[in-house]
């Protein structure tokens, strides 16, 4: 018997008993909870949630100086050495700043936790005190982490905000927490300096970053603010060490404000219990983490999903390499041409992403594969074909020595854009469209673990395991968490509904946090305590359960809108399905409970419109005059129509009309948030005129 054969025989028997195994495999078993009567699932593997991984440990400012004991000599912290930054400008006379960067500069576990102790004490010797709450207003990178490490050292709550934030909820945020410290870079600096007649108790300032902005003297003056650098508060605080203050479980961590899709952002006050209980979990999901692990940190430290990841990261001794959506690969548009991106120097093996960023990725992918076309695209759609036939189960896919193959010349170059060592991918935010994580999973090798969580949950609910090859799900619960579907009648979702029960989805367990600050009406609510004592989080997701125990999002009950003749409309459902239009970068579907039908905005993808206008031979001045055409109207709503009935949306849920837009919706145009998710009121009133329009003509 030849290689070839026992190469594609032996990998496929083993594939197929596997399969069979995975089918019937129950990944979440039913739970007896009390509280509302409801359909409740539990991990298959921990009978009641998990609160800690660890012995003697009940705090996160406890998990870190474990793990810095424990690793003291490994590399945990590692930051890009910035080479030059230059400003190029364009034909057009637009400027954009390019940056090289160099290699990784690596602080160990021993280092880092020197300049953690360091930062808290030269925080106390700044004046902060205990029950004052300090706030980090930044990028993520290292004195991030370090930061909020220091504060928990001294049991100092940390008030994250998201360094998009926009004026007024910025102002919002610092005032109701009476933040007194704000830790922040230069840029931010200078969003507080052109705010500080409006803020009330801030008192100091610390910047990350040697740059001090020249008009600082200005609020030191006129507001008695302390503007001290990052660099300076270590430096004093390692000469006056003061002793730690830590926490206990049930104090209060973070105040996370959410990003804001619906109105001012909410402070969610989370305790070193929630984020322990999450951090605890994932632990046991996540296989063989270890220290040989590196870890890409890219996303918002503000959002919740992200300084959950690197605390976990932390706890097991891996190593957190910092970089920017901006800098990620060589072709991002802050990295300078010709130089490195930040994942093909960290070579991370692991990643968090969230959907508008691997939708990019997929986007950049099939751009460049038919840029080239011709012979290098016919092998690349082969080898994509017959992966994706192996992942779907068919017997006549690519496994074995054909899979090999097919990863050697062709998809060995797409792994290469982040570094090309990737084994994990985790997937959170908002829902990952079934065909990108195909895509994503095929094209890197790497499984990707979709979760469902929420500030509130603190990160925690559900997550999917390594071997569920499922789409569409978010996999069963978290060993911290407790799910339960309860009724909405309204919405005609019950848990009796077959062949799957169905219903409002709750969050119970020690990950669901405190409340929202200073709210206690929105806190009771969406939060309530059974006569058990646990804690249960009110989502307002809609979900239903599969056989084995894994939920699935299928709609939100705030997302939901009735038309004229009475059918309803799950506005989030419908976006999903069509944000898999190669031509749409983001799309708002509108329902005007007025009308029988609903229209979208679509903001399209200018590559993959500009590609095709070039091949149609339509001749256009600029992107927003190509926009503008009925050729590109007539081919996006198209194309968004061929979508929908390929996910069997129901006639009156496809958009019959559609305004189409030029400029990206991104967290500065305050459109959407750092998560990517669209702020749905603010694009309303923003394109008032144009939806009113598309319902007149």
């Amino acid at each position: 018997m030849s290689a070839y054969i026992v190469g594609v025989l032996v990998p496929l028997v083993v594939t197929l008993l596997l399969r069979n195994a995975k089918n019937s495999k129950k990944r979440g078993l039913l739970a007896d909870v009390g509280g509302e009567p409801g359909y409740a699932i539990r991990n298959r593997r921990f009978t009641s949630p998990v609160q800690t991984a660890w012995e003697g440990i009940s705090t996160l400012a406890e998990l870190f100086e474990h793990s810095c004991e424990q690793y003291r000599d490994k590399y945990l912290l590692g930051t890009r050495e910035l080479i030059s930054r230059e400003v190029e400008v364009t034909e057009e006379g637009r400027s954009f700043e390019k940056l090289h960067l160099g290699d990784y500069e690596w602080l160990t576990y021993g280092r880092a936790f020197e300049a953690v102790c360091n930062f808290a004490s030269g925080l106390a010797q700044l004046g902060h005190r205990k029950e004052e709450r300090a706030a980090i207003f930044a990028d993520t990178r290292e004195e991030w982490f370090i930061a909020l490490q220091g504060c928990f050292r001294l049991n100092v709550t940390v008030v994250t905000i998201y360094a998009s934030l926009g004026e007024e909820a910025l102002c919002h945020s610092l005032n109701e927490t009476e933040v007194t410290t704000v830790i922040c870079g230069c840029k931010e600096l200078k969003k507080l300096i052109e705010i500080s007649e409006q803020l009330d108790t801030v008192k100091r300032v610390i910047c990350m970053d040697d740059e001090i902005p020249s008009n600082a003297s200005y609020v030191e003056k006129s507001k008695s603010w302390t503007i001290t650098s990052f660099v300076d508060v270590e430096s004093l605080g390692r000469e006056n060490p003061v002793d730690a203050d830590l926490p206990l479980p049930a104090d209060i961590a973070v105040i996370m404000y959410t990003s804001g899709s619906t109105g001012l952002p909410k402070g969610v006050m989370m305790t070193h219990a929630n984020v322990l209980a999450t951090v605890s979990a994932v632990m046991t999901i996540v296989p063989g983490l270890g220290s040989k692990d590196i870890y890409m940190a890219y996303l918002p430290m503000a959002h919740i999903l992200e300084l959950a990841a690197e605390n976990v990261i932390a706890a097991v001794g891996s190593a957190i390499g910092y970089g920017s959506p901006l800098t990620l690969t060589d072709t991002s548009t802050k990295i300078k041409k010709g130089t490195k991106g930040d994942a093909t120097v960290l070579l991370p093996t692991l990643m968090t992403a969230v959907p508008a960023i691997l939708d990019r990725v997929r986007d950049g992918v099939l751009k460049k594969v038919n840029a080239k076309g011709g012979l290098a695209k016919k092998l690349f759609d082969l080898a994509y074909a017959r992966r994706l036939s192996a992942v779907n189960g068919s017997w006549f896919g690519a496994f074995g020595l054909e899979k090999a193959v097919w990863d050697f010349l062709v998809f060995r170059k797409v792994r290469a854009i982040l570094g090309g060592r990737i084994r994990f991918v985790l997937s959170g935010g908002a829902p990952l469209s079934g065909d990108t994580q195909r895509f994503i999973n095929i094209c890197l090798g790497a499984p990707i673990g979709q979760g469902y969580g929420l500030t509130e949950t603190s990160a925690g609910a559900t997550f999917s395991e390594v071997d569920d090859t499922s789409v569409g799900r978010v996999g069963a619960p978290l060993p911290c968490s407790f799910i339960k579907l309860i009724d909405w009648p309204e919405g005609g979702y019950l848990t009796s509904d077959s062949p799957m029960p169905r219903g409002e989805i709750v969050v119970g367990g020690p990950n669901v946090t405190v409340g929202y600050f200073k709210n206690v009406e929105k806190t009771k609510e969406l939060y309530k305590v059974d006569e058990r004592g646990m804690r249960w989080y009110y989502t307002g997701d809609i979900g239903q359960f599969h056989a084995d125990g894994c939920l699935e999002i299928i709609d939100r009950k705030k997302d939901i809108v009735k038309l004229q003749h009475g059918e309803y409309v799950s506005l989030g459902k419908v976006e999903a399905a069509l944000l898999v239009s190669p031509f749409v970068d983001n799309i708002m579907l509108h329902a005007d409970p007025f009308h029988s039908y609903c229209v979208a905005l679509v903001v399209a993808s200018q590559h993959m419109v500009e590609d095709w206008a070039s091949k149609q031979g339509i001749p256009f001045t600029d992107f927003a005059d190509l926009c503008e055409k009925a050729e590109t109207k007539k081919e996006l709503l198209a194309s968004i129509q061929k979508e929908a009935k390929r996910a069997r949306l129901q006639k009156f849920e496809i958009p019959i009309k559609i305004k189409v837009l030029s400029e990206p919706w991104t967290p500065e145009s305050g459109l959407v948030t750092a998560a990517f998710k669209i702020k749905r009121e603010i694009i309303r009133k923003a394109f008032s005129e144009e939806l009113s329009k598309l319902y007149a003509s």
